[in-house]
């Protein structure tokens, strides 16, 4: 298996990216409220349920999606039962980075994306995993899967692809902290633009 490796962004690109993308995507604040919502939903803090929680950035995130395939009830509760199967598998990595990433978490993880992309699609499947462990699974779509070189199938093909873009995310991010971060916490903020932004020249879809 070959990872796509692309140069290593400085610190400066990373703000100017953040910045761009915080001036230009408005549903940054659905993220923040769901980002929210499912810790509270995790502590038991709220009586919104985790696939509520969830939810509430599927249909801004994932707006696309829902044009050809209404959230209707029964899709409602093939969400519920996705996570009621799963939600434990998925929150074992909840604390961890991908930078933790394993030779004994790929089967895992392989298994896990494939039930997510049958119910959400290749890119809800994504999404919604980061935001269950956002520090862990990195977000992808069509653009960022293209500009890894990966080329996305239909649904039920993508879990392996899934899992060589986190490899290639994996070297990216490890080459970034090797060079910049010397120790400080790599965050899940981070590592979403690296992400986002390493195949980008010039970041200008940011």
């Amino acid at each position: 298996m070959t990872f796509e490796r692309m140069p290593v962004p400085t610190e400066q690109d990373l703000k100017l990216a953040r910045e761009a993308f915080l001036e230009n995507e408005p549903r940054d604040l659905f993220y923040r409220v769901a980002t929210e919502l499912i810790q509270l939903s995790i502590e038991g803090k709220t009586h919104i349920t985790l696939p509520e929680a969830l939810a509430v950035l599927l249909q801004t995130w994932n707006r696309s999606y829902y044009r050809f395939k209404p959230f209707d009830n029964q899709h409602y509760t093939n969400i519920c039962n996705l996570l009621e199967c799963l939600s434990t598998s998925v929150f074992r990595f909840r604390e961890r980075s991908i930078l933790s990433l394993a030779k004994d978490d790929l089967s895992n993880i392989v298994e896990i994306f494939d039930e997510f992309e049958q119910v959400l699609g290749r890119v809800g499947a994504a999404k919604s995993l980061h935001l269950l462990a956002p520090k862990f699974f990195p977000l992808w779509d069509g653009a960022i899967a293209k500009a890894y070189k990966v080329t996305l199938g239909p649904v039920g093909s993508n879990s392996g692809k899934y899992l060589k873009f986190m490899l290639s995310v994996r070297i990216n991010a490890s080459n970034f902290k090797s060079l910049h971060c010397k120790g400080r916490i790599f965050s899940k903020g981070l590592m979403n633009t690296i992400t986002a932004t390493s195949p980008i020249n010039g970041f200008e879809s940011m």
